[in-house]
């Protein structure tokens, strides 16, 4: 398993564990108050800053691993990457349409700031999925 998959698997789950620590924390602290109201600005920065961190931290402990790996890529996985992320942004472009839509309509911030964490939540999952596909069952570039 190259790096580039190594840390493709990693950054997928650690999209998809950030996003459901800050939806069982900001789940936790409704009560009977509407969920609008909730705390959810410093629960977002703390899980995204998590988030990140981890992903560094992932870095930096799979470059430990295998350190003659690290930095080493071929053209097969550049191509996998840009097709990856080609088909992660789908998700940016749809939280961003949203978020206009939502704000056109004067909706809450709440909602708004969450459609859009959502959106780039998925997209990191759409595109690490799409990359593991790649490498998995072989990559055909069009």
């Amino acid at each position: 398993m190259s790096f580039d998959e190594k840390y493709t698997w990693g950054f997928g789950l650690i999209a998809v564990a950030g996003y459901g620590v800050y939806l069982a924390l900001l789940l936790g602290q409704v009560d009977a108050a509407p969920l609008t109201e909730a705390a959810y600005v410093p629960l977002m920065l703390w899980t995204i800053g998590g988030a990140i961190a981890a992903g560094m931290l992932l870095t930096i402990l799979v470059s430990m691993a295998a350190p003659a790996e690290a930095n080493k890529r071929d053209q097969r996985d550049r191509d996998i990457n840009r097709f990856g992320e080609y088909v992660g942004q789908s998700f940016v472009v749809i939280g961003g349409v949203a978020a206009l839509l939502m704000a056109m309509a004067e909706w809450d911030h709440f909602w708004i700031a969450n459609v859009i964490y959502l959106c780039f939540v998925l997209s990191a999952v759409l595109s690490s999925a799409a990359k593991i596909v790649a490498y998995r069952f072989g990559f055909h570039p069009w």
